[in-house]
């Protein structure tokens, strides 16, 4: 529990407070209205219904005002979230709701279960790499030619509950293993 998380959640829930909830069936039409307003190659509705009927795949909406504006599928595995499809109604864009829903995936987080948040977004999809880095998510790899409507390259961004430190030690590493020959010199 973050001190830091805490009051920025309470910044961002300012700007507009969503409800968000798991999807239910009669929310297909507006979720399907926000997929084809957001994506050149939108998913069918088949596509939502089958990728839903599996066990470890949660759908959730944000509703404001009894209106959905924003969703996410996910899927649960042994050790991660990985979110196979999210976006804002392009009206609710840049009002906290992406922001919220974000929260309540890192929210979903245990130290138990699961401690990585994991997805793939689209190369041209600038706006997405930009939001999802602002919501504390990196890059860490490539796949080539993952898109088949395209061929269009992916890249995996994850958010780590416990971020690893191993990418800083071997460079404070050789740094001190540097510095200490000329420490000792001067020592001499």
């Amino acid at each position: 529990m973050s001190s830091g998380n805490t009051s920025r959640s309470g910044l961002r829930r300012s700007q507009c407070d969503v409800q968000i909830r798991w999807m239910i069936r009669r929310d297909m039409p507006e979720v399907l209205d926000i997929e084809r307003l957001s994506f050149e190659f939108a998913w069918t509705e088949e596509d939502f219904l089958c990728c839903l009927r599996q066990r470890n795949c949660i759908g959730m909406v944000a509703e404001r005002q009894e209106r959905i504006v924003g969703f996410m599928i996910y899927e649960l595995l042994k050790s991660q979230l990985h979110v196979l499809n999210f976006a804002v109604a392009p009206w609710s864009r840049r009002q906290g709701v992406g922001r919220q829903m974000v929260e309540k995936l890192v929210n979903k987080l245990s130290q138990q279960r699961r401690e990585e948040i994991t997805l793939e977004v689209r190369e041209t999809n600038l706006a997405a790499q930009l939001f999802f880095k602002q919501q504390g998510l990196c890059a860490s790899s490539v796949l080539r030619g993952h898109y088949e409507d395209t061929d269009e390259d992916a890249y995996v961004m994850s958010y780590n509950l416990y971020p690893c430190d191993e990418q800083i030690i071997p460079f404070a590493s050789r740094k001190k293993a540097i510095e200490q020959p000329d420490s000792d010199a001067e020592a001499a």
